[in-house]
């Protein structure tokens, strides 16, 4: 999977990029440039949607006929979703939001994030605690022009984050597409965190701790990017929400 948010919407920890891209052999790309390679690469089953100038999403199916998880995508009034992995508690979920049977993970966060987005406000960390599995997702809301990524604090899932050639963000699970993209302005995503466009990066795991990073060092000595972590010794008086500080709510029945 591949996601890729303009600055404007997305705009990570300032460590998250590294000088060193600009002096490594290989340079970043720009955004058409790492559509394409998604696309060369998967040429039987891929496919992106572009969402102007802001978003594009890139999706393929997994080949593997019996794969470790599952990577589902789906869109519903202009929210499209990007989920990998499983959540075991799905069935209880759909019925504490009054969902039918047949609703998968990505279609549930759809849901849940629009809920979260509409109703009063209820703090993220306790939202994303009740999911229970393996899972990262990404949401594009494209009418609100917000994006929500999380990541499951058990690391079955890996996500990866980086910075394009014009500054962009690139979210995927492929390792390395991101290297390939970004040069040395990549790192993990963090588990346990979630991101949101008007929030930024936070830790549902320790909501009252402030994030902290940590420089990584590749191969060649070379700093690359950051590891992003929730620091014990802070703490933040603002707990995570997503939406404006009035609309932020996930949990509970549907109305």
């Amino acid at each position: 999977m591949l996601g890729i948010f303009k600055k404007e919407l997305m705009n990570p920890p300032k460590e998250l990029h590294s000088p060193a891209s600009l002096t490594s052999s290989n340079k970043p790309k720009l955004p058409n440039q790492i559509i394409n390679h998604f696309l060369s690469s998967n040429p039987n089953n891929a496919f992106s949607m572009g969402f102007g100038s802001s978003a594009c999403f890139a999706y393929a199916p997994t080949e593997n006929r019996f794969p470790n998880h599952q990577r589902l995508f789906c869109g519903v009034d202009e929210i499209y979703c990007i989920f990998l992995g499983d959540l075991n508690n799905l069935s209880s979920l759909l019925k504490q939001y009054g969902l039918s049977k047949g609703t998968n993970e990505a279609m549930f966060i759809i849901e849940a994030y629009r809920t979260l987005r509409d109703r009063g406000p209820y703090p993220a960390d306790q939202v994303l605690k009740d999911l229970e599995g393996s899972y990262g997702f990404v949401v594009y809301d494209s009418k609100a022009g917000s994006v929500f990524a999380a990541l499951g604090a058990d690391e079955r899932v890996k996500l990866y984050w980086g910075v394009a050639a014009d500054g962009s963000v690139v979210v995927s699970d492929n390792l390395k597409l991101i290297k390939e993209s970004c040069a040395k302005s990549f790192a993990p995503f963090p588990p346990g965190c979630m991101f949101h466009s008007e929030q930024g990066l936070t830790s549902f795991e320790h909501p009252r701790s402030k994030m902290k990073a940590m420089p990584r060092i590749d191969s060649e000595g070379v700093m690359c990017g950051a590891n992003f972590m929730a620091d014990a010794q802070s703490r933040t008086s603002r707990m995570p929400r997503v939406g404006s500080e009035a609309n932020w709510a996930l949990r509970g029945s549907k109305a």
